[in-house]
């Protein structure tokens, strides 16, 4: 039983850790989507 509660716990924290880390205000999913937007205005810039 103990062991079933620490492996629950463990999987609840590595869930809560990726969710603050890729979801978060300044998360992952949030850097890539200004980094792509930042790339995609400066390639319309570019002059052929």
């Amino acid at each position: 039983m103990r062991q079933l509660l620490m492996t629950t716990l463990l999987i609840v924290t590595v869930v809560i850790i990726y969710t603050s880390v890729i979801q978060g205000d300044e998360g992952t999913k949030t850097q890539i989507k200004n980094s792509g937007g930042h790339m995609a205005e400066q390639i319309s810039r570019i002059s052929p």
